[in-house]
Order: structure tokens, then C-alpha cells, then sequence
């Protein structure tokens, strides 16, 4: 198979890589200086660190489409007999690189499994993460659109934040913490979810601060849960959801929202919008029901929940016995095209965004999940955080100790000084706020043109409401028609990664792309229940992240535009014009060192 030559990786723009401020220079210089003071104590001392070690990157040639596993070890940088066992969300990995095409692995032997992994059953093979992880890993040129986190650096002001505070000798945060939230960190969140919902927030007793929103999520679910309770997903769904819930005992129960596109008079295929039906939610609800988790701003499709849905999720609660609400608000401050309904309980520092806690009554049914991680472009700071009633949050402390004594207390001490630096003015906008979701909105547009070109249908988000860094980009039938016969054929098809171990239209173009025509996108399956999946629910979307630095996705662009088999002249032109590559330096400086004309 013919694979088309791809533009090399050039360097990235600095302005996305490196925030280059005054009180950051002198805070790496001042922490550089103390770990060398450090290691000249310790050489002085009589210690001798052993040498270095070297692992040589080798990149095999693919040499079939499933390339073995001393292939997938080389292509990670793995030394040989290394085994990497450990599942990814949203991350690059080379996962189960023995047994992997779901086989018994040699060493499982006759070890009897806890409960824990027993809830998780057999879902233990390779994923659509270890999967995609791989091809990213087997070829560093490929334009990954597919991982969920931002490949910059965070801004300058949150590094300046950390550095400050690794180094501050009066406040010494390397020691333990408490273990429900670091005192600067928890009173800092409290008064600003107090604005946010209008109403005190008690920092000791409703604010549980946790190891990132997916600890904050599992916490909840294990201390509202019971062996046969359900929780309530909307479909699609977070896949992290439905494990999580198995852990806690419980059952997943779906509640698909509805695709309904604009206008497909004459056989079009457009682009839509997702809704919620409320008789499919009521319908679900039952005497088992135990909590609803919302997702809003939503992963994987981008939608906002309106304040009209909202309310109907509330009168369902309302109705119900003892439901809780766990709302999933990491993206609340990435809402790129807020909603044109007016809704009189928005955030004044997320315009768009409704905290489902701040409508009637839902205060004390709702423990609202978050975290620092999409916000500040630092998923790897692994800091969240539980809002809720103490009756709600304060099971979650009890719980906290026995889990991990307490997150990163230097990590949580730069939070701490980072939020209100954040809420001050920032290259240019009236906070850092204003001017992260300035900069998703031009790389959505970016990217949204690039998919158009490509023959995808996009949300025209002039009438649809936006919100993360995702879009659920909708295959059209010239780019079913565009991919290879053999594609469809068993030794594609047939893949235990896939929902049900059976490649659809989804799986088979992403790994097409990926492999063929240098883009890599997600599918959509893994984000449906596997008896929808396996019946073809979503098989028509994609999932493609625009939180990627402007030279990846107009690396992307020209690889998209390869997928019909057109040319990649121009493409800056064919994306968006000259507005889009002239709205502001930064683009134009990228759009030169990939080699575009016009």
C-alpha cells in the first residue's frame, strides 16, 4: 500500500510553548540553582549517582497492519522484556503489548482476581486508547488530533505560580497537607464557587480537593453507590464513566441524546445538534436509580446542556426518592460558542456555562466535579476538587485518607496563587479566561474548515452551542467511498480493540488515516455502551481534538486533504482565507514554517 510522503515537524510557535515571562526566567534560574547546590551536597557527601541510562529509540517499519509485539516495544522506547500492562484515557501508550489481541498473557497464571477487578469482567484487553496510543507512538510525524490534552505549555503566570511556590522557604508545601484540600487552596475555591452558585460555600466542610476530577468522580460514586444501584449516563458518554460505576457496584443505565441534523433536503449529510429527550431520562429513572452524572460542557460531542434541559434533569431528581447529581464541569471554562438562550443563572467568569447546582433546590442533590487541568493546559498537575453539601462532600473526606493521604500539597499551593492571578487582565483580554476561549474559538474555526475540506460535516457553531476542545465531526458517504476496499475486509475488521472485538465505519477510517494518510482521529464507538455500538450507534462520527498547537492542526489540514486525494497547495486558503491565517501573528509564523503559500 502506497503511502503518501507528510511534511515534517518544523518548530512550534514559541507563544504555545515556552511562556516566557520575567518572574518565570528568574524562578527556573533560582530552581535550577538549588537542584545543583543539591547534587554538589550530595557529590561532596560521598555519593555517587550510577550512570546514567540510555534506552535508543528505534523505529521498525510497519511491515503489516498489526505489527507484533517486539515491533510495538521497539516503537516505545521499551527495552526489551519491558511490559507495559497499564491502561490510558486520553494519553499516549503502548498498553498489553504481550497477549494483546485477547489472549491469555503467559505470566497470568491461576491468581484468583479482588472484586474490584472481578466488577471490571473481561474488559481488560487492549482499548481504543492502547490502540491509537501505539500508532502515535510508532510514528512521531503522524498530526495527533486524537488525545484530549492541550501540547503546550501552561501560561506563564501558573509555571511562575509553581516554581514560586516549590521554592517559597516560609511556606515549605513539600511536606503532607491536609487531607481534605491545602487550607489556601480549599478557601480559594470556595469563594469563587460562592459567586459562581450565590451562596456561602464552607471551605472546611464543602470542598473536598482530590488526585484530578477522575479521583473527585470515583470518590463520589463509591460513597453514594450501593451493590445494585444505577447511575444514569447520557450517550455518548466519557468511557472512564461506565468503569468507574462498575467499580462502586453499580449499573450503568444509558440515556441517548438525539442527533438531529440541520436540513439533509436532496440526500445532504450536515452537520446538527445534540438534544436531550426528557421521556427517555424519565423513562430510565427508576426505584434503583442512585445518581445522574452530567457532563456539561460534554465529551465527547461538545455540547452544552441548556438551562431547559438542565431543568428537566431537575425535575427528574426532584421526583426521585434519593438520585444525586454528579456534574462533570472540567471544560466549564472552555465554552467557545455559549448558548443563545438567556439563562438567568450563568457564570459571570464562563459566560455560557450553568452550574446544574445553582438551579432551585439542586444545591443539596449535587456534587459539582472539577479540576485545574484543561483550564490552565496542565493536565499532568492531577489536581480536583468535590463542591457540594457537607452531607454529600463529607463522606468523600472520610474516604480521602485511605485512598491517597492528600494530593501534591506544591501543586495545590500553585493552584492556590494561580486562580486569582487568572481573573486579571491577559495578553490583551480582560482575564486569562477571555482569552483561552479566544484561542479555542479561532483553533475550532481552524480546524472546522480543514474537516469541511476534508469532506467531514461540522456544527455550524452559529447555531449550535460549543463547549471543550472536541468536535464530533460527521463521516459523509464520499469519504466511505474513499477508503480502500480491503479496509472492510476481516484482517482489518476483525479487532479485539474495537466495541465487540468488530472494526465499524468509525474504527476503520481512523485507522486509515492514521496509518495511510498521516491524521490521527478517534472513533466514536468506545464512547457508546457496547450493545448500541455493536448495533452501529455513532458509527457516522468521529471525534477530533482542537487542542493542539496551530502548526499541528495545519499539519492535519494538509494530511485531511489528502483523504479525498486532493492536493495540499493553499491550504491555509481553503481552510478559512487570509482572516483566518492573518487573525493574529502567532498563526502567520506557523503558517510560514510549514511551507504555506498565499
Amino acid at each position: 500500500r502506497h503511502k503518501p510522503p507528510r511534511p515534517r515537524r518544523t518548530t512550534i510557535d514559541q507563544e504555545e510553548t515556552m511562556p516566557t515571562t520575567p518572574r518565570l526566567a528568574t524562578g527556573m534560574s533560582s530552581l535550577l540553582g538549588l537542584l545543583l547546590c543539591q547534587d554538589l551536597l550530595r557529590r561532596s557527601a560521598g555519593f555517587n549517582p550510577p550512570p546514567p541510562r540510555t534506552t535508543t529509540r528505534i523505529r521498525q517499519p510497519r511491515q503489516s497492519a498489526q505489527p507484533g509485539p517486539s515491533q510495538r516495544r521497539a516503537a516505545n522506547g521499551a527495552a526489551d522484556g519491558e511490559v507495559d500492562r497499564a491502561p490510558c484515557f486520553d494519553g499516549i501508550c503502548d498498553s498489553f503489548p504481550e497477549g494483546e489481541r485477547g489472549e491469555e498473557s503467559s505470566d497470568a497464571g491461576d491468581v484468583r482476581g479482588g472484586e474490584a477487578t472481578d466488577r471490571l469482567g473481561s474488559e481488560t484487553g487492549p482499548t481504543v486508547w492502547s490502540e491509537f496510543g501505539r500508532l502515535a507512538s510508532e510514528d512521531p510525524d503522524l498530526a495527533n488530533l486524537g488525545q484530549g490534552f492541550p501540547d503546550w505549555l501552561p501560561p506563564g503566570f501558573a509555571v511562575d505560580s509553581l516554581v514560586e511556590a516549590a521554592l517559597d522557604s516560609a511556606e515549605s508545601p513539600h511536606q503532607y497537607t491536609r487531607t481534605a484540600g491545602h487550607p489556601k487552596l480549599v478557601r480559594q475555591l470556595a469563594r469563587r464557587y460562592g459567586s459562581h452558585l450565590g451562596r456561602n460555600v464552607d471551605a472546611m466542610n464543602e470542598v473536598a480537593v482530590t488526585v484530578g476530577a477522575s479521583q473527585a468522580l470515583y470518590l463520589s460514586l463509591q460513597t453514594l453507590v450501593r451493590p445494585g444501584d444505577e447511575v444514569v449516563l447520557f450517550e455518548p458518554f466519557f468511557d472512564l464513566y461506565v468503569n468507574q460505576i462498575k467499580l462502586a457496584g453499580g449499573t450503568p443505565v444509558f440515556v441517548p441524546l438525539t442527533f438531529g441534523p440541520y436540513d439533509e433536503a436532496d440526500g445532504a449529510v450536515t452537520g446538527g445538534t445534540w438534544r436531550l429527550d426528557g421521556e427517555k431520562l424519565r423513562e430510565a429513572m427508576s426505584s434503583r436509580t442512585r445518581a445522574v452524572v452530567l457532563n456539561s460542557p460534554h465529551n465527547p460531542t461538545g455540547k452544552i446542556f441548556t438551562h431547559a434541559e438542565m431543568e428537566v434533569i431537575a425535575d427528574c431528581v426532584r421526583d426521585a426518592e434519593d438520585v444525586t447529581v454528579i456534574s462533570d464541569e472540567v471544560y466549564k471554562y472552555i465554552v467557545h460558542s455559549p448558548p443563545r438562550e438567556d439563562s438567568p443563572v450563568q457564570t459571570r467568569t464562563a459566560p455560557g456555562h450553568v452550574h446544574f447546582a445553582s438551579l432551585p433546590g439542586m444545591w443539596d442533590r449535587t456534587i459539582t466535579v472539577s479540576s485545574a487541568g484543561k483550564t490552565f493546559s496542565a493536565t499532568g498537575w492531577q489536581v480536583g476538587w468535590c463542591v457540594g453539601p457537607t452531607r454529600l462532600i463529607s463522606p468523600i473526606h472520610r474516604l480521602l485518607p485511605y485512598v491517597q493521604f492528600c494530593a501534591s500539597t506544591v501543586v495545590q499551593e500553585a493552584l492556590a496563587r494561580a486562580l486569582p492571578r487568572a481573573d486579571e487582565p491577559y495578553e490583551g483580554h480582560a482575564s486569562y479566561y477571555d482569552y483561552l476561549n479566544d484561542k479555542y474559538r479561532r483553533k475550532r474555526d481552524l480546524l472546522s474548515g480543514a474537516l469541511e475540506e476534508a469532506g467531514f460535516a461540522v456544527p455550524d457553531y452559529g447555531r449550535t452551542a460549543g463547549g471543550g476542545f472536541f468536535i464530533f465531526a460527521r463521516i459523509t458517504p464520499e469519504l466511505r467511498g474513499a477508503i480502500p476496499a480491503e479496509r472492510f475486509g476481516d484482517e482489518y475488521r476483525l479487532n479485539p480493540a474495537a466495541p465487540g472485538g468488530v472494526a465499524g465505519l468509525d474504527w476503520t477510517l481512523c485507522q486509515w488515516m492514521a496509518e495511510e494518510r498521516g491524521v490521527l482521529c478517534i472513533p466514536s464507538g468506545p464512547f457508546y455502551s457496547t450493545e448500541r455500538a455493536a448495533g452501529g450507534a455513532g458509527e457516522e462520527f468521529i471525534r477530533v481534538a482542537f487542542c493542539k498547537t496551530d502548526e499541528t492542526i495545519l499539519r492535519a489540514a494538509r494530511a485531511l486533504k489528502g483523504v479525498l486525494g486532493r492536493g495540499d497547495d493553499d491550504v491555509e486558503e481553503d481552510i478559512g482565507g487570509d482572516a483566518a491565517v492573518e487573525e493574529d501573528s502567532e498563526t502567520k509564523k506557523v503558517v510560514a514554517a510549514v511551507g504555506g503559500s498565499g
